[in-house]
């Protein structure tokens, strides 16, 4: 029989039901994404050197900086939306939405403003040939015109999640990143426009999925309560300030986790070419586990946040051991799938003979690393539910710390074994530091408790 919670407030319980039904359209939308990367990378992968790769490598990592680094706008959103929702506070729910999307777009508006001096400190901070800099610089000039888009995307999805609407947020995902690469596949290899044709299969995807997506929620919003507001949305101080600590914890947490891959990808490109394509080819065996974990790292915010807005330590404790639980499952799988069919997988993504080669060497690292990924993925989930980004900025600044100086020491020792190695470190230092400060959050549920009367 399935465990379950049931919370004073009567509110549905916790099951593992609960769990998979949360997690699995996460997980169908999630895989998405990496198969887009691998589409791509497979797109261009068949062109006739591997500095087309390269680009696409490059131009994605560049990308990261600029839209991770706004990942806040949709942990920040999910986190207090799931709150606002465990509390029942209906018009709290439409004005995070608002408030996000608002700033979603002004800030998208910025980068699109910004984006030469980007550019600029972009290829000046991510060293590569000459010739991936180049194709990878037609990339960003096509793709940084959908930053407004990609927000609102974040934006969204952050409030579906945290709604529990993760069947929406499937729909929402798939139909963008099929899109994507239906595009890909009619722009590159049939229309012949290379690099660009990529980029712009991207561009016209994200602009078509933030309009859907924004359409979207203002359905869903109808049946609840409250209403739309501008007066007034902006002048609560204590709420405001609330928002912008998070999103600044946050922000530097992200940025942290985009330079410690940037400099992942960077030592790979010093490498040379081969290793580069390689290091960019394996990377994707760690973007599809992870963006299948977060789909219960997703499930932990909606549900651990509901609990803290409930005030319901047992809730919470139930949540969070559950979609650990399949987390740790989920993982253990995706390791003995990548030890079976990596070889496959390789051959896939790549028909340039030096790096099928090469990449089977390093195939047991990239196989083995959702073993060491999964801890800071779930921990990040609860987190963020919780709403404890001080812990999640300092933990990762921690990691990062250790990561570079093990990096820099490993790599002149083993080369790009030593680069692999590190980045095990850093997984599992970044889940030693939650793990440690994790009874603050149980902590902080018993002291609210307390004090309701």
């Amino acid at each position: 029989m399935a465990t379950s919670s049931r919370s004073v407030s009567g509110a549905e319980p916790i099951s593992h039901g609960r769990v998979l039904k949360l997690a699995a359209p996460i997980i169908l939308a999630n895989i998405g994404q990496p198969l887009l990367g691998a589409v791509d990378t497979a797109v261009v992968g068949h062109l006739p050197s591997p500095a087309f790769i390269g680009g696409v490598a490059i131009g994605a990592l560049i990308f990261s900086f600029l839209y991770w680094s706004f990942g806040f706008l949709r942990m920040a959103t999910t986190g207090f939306v799931a709150q606002a929702r465990g509390a029942s506070d209906h018009q709290e729910i439409r004005d995070i939405a608002l408030r996000a999307a608002i700033l979603a777009f002004v800030l998208g508006l910025a980068v699109v403003a910004l984006q030469v001096p980007a550019r600029m400190i972009a290829f000046w901070a991510v060293e590569a040939p000459l010739r991936v800099e180049a194709l990878a610089g037609a990339y960003f000039d096509i793709r940084v015109w959908g930053a407004p888009a990609t927000l609102l995307i974040y934006v969204g999805i952050g409030w579906m999640i945290a709604m529990e609407r993760t069947v929406s947020v499937m729909a929402l995902t798939l139909s963008m990143n099929g899109l994507n690469i239906v595009l890909d596949l009619l722009f590159v290899p049939v229309l012949g426009w290379g690099i660009e044709g990529v980029a712009w299969a991207t561009l016209i995807a994200e602009v078509t999925a933030a309009i859907v997506g924004l359409a979207m929620i203002v359905m869903m919003h109808r049946p609840l309560g409250g209403r739309w507001r501008l007066r007034g949305l902006l002048s609560d101080r204590e709420k405001i300030l609330g928002l912008v600590k998070a999103n600044g914890d946050i922000l530097v947490r992200t940025l942290c986790l985009i330079f410690a891959f940037a400099w992942f990808t960077a030592q790979g490109a010093r490498l040379g070419e081969t290793l580069l394509a390689v290091n960019a080819v394996l990377f994707h065996f760690i973007l599809f586990t992870g963006h299948a974990l977060d789909g219960f790292a997703f499930a932990a915010e909606a549900l651990v946040g509901g609990a803290i807005g409930k005030a319901d330590r047992a809730r919470y404790r139930v949540a969070m051991r559950m979609t650990t639980i399949w987390a740790g499952i989920v993982a253990l799988t995706f390791a003995v799938f990548y030890l079976v069919a990596g070889g496959l997988l390789i051959e896939m993504l790549t028909d340039l003979e030096e790096v099928r080669a090469s990449a089977r060497l390093y195939l047991p690292w990239a196989s083995l690393i959702p073993l060491a990924g999964v801890w800071s993925y779930q921990l990040d989930g609860i987190y963020i539910g919780a709403t404890r980004t001080r812990e999640m900025r300092n933990g990762m600044i921690i990691a990062l710390v250790v990561y570079l100086v093990a990096g820099h020491l490993l790599l002149h020792l083993l080369g790009n074994n030593g680069l692999w190695l590190a980045l095990y470190v850093f997984f599992l230092m970044r889940a030693l530091t939650l793990y440690v400060w994790l009874p603050r959050i149980d902590a902080s549920i018993r002291a609210t408790t307390l004090k309701s009367p």
